[in-house]
């Protein structure tokens, strides 16, 4: 199963846990299924419109994705789900 990297300010949604083993063929489904086991995170991750919200960047396997929610994943792929940072 992808193995997703869960942000330390996301962590209080999944129990204090930084990686967690989700089902899915695209990220889109592998949200919807953190979304089950772990309610909240879609909200997060996604804007109204259920894009990945602006100020997120995913990471397939090391490589920033561009594809949105219609990327593919695989069963050893990791996702990561990366917050902007602010500051001046």
């Amino acid at each position: 199963m992808p193995v997703v990297h869960i942000p330390s300010l996301m962590r209080d949604l999944t129990d204090g846990k930084s990686r967690v083993e989700i089902e899915g063929k695209t990220l889109r489904q592998v949200i919807r299924n953190l979304e089950a086991q772990f309610p909240g995170t879609k909200n997060r991750l996604c804007d109204q419109e259920d894009r990945i919200n602006p100020g997120i960047s995913v990471f397939i396997d090391g490589s920033v994705s561009r594809q949105g929610l219609y990327a593919e994943v695989q069963e050893t792929t990791e996702i990561h789900f990366l917050p902007a940072i602010g500051g001046g």
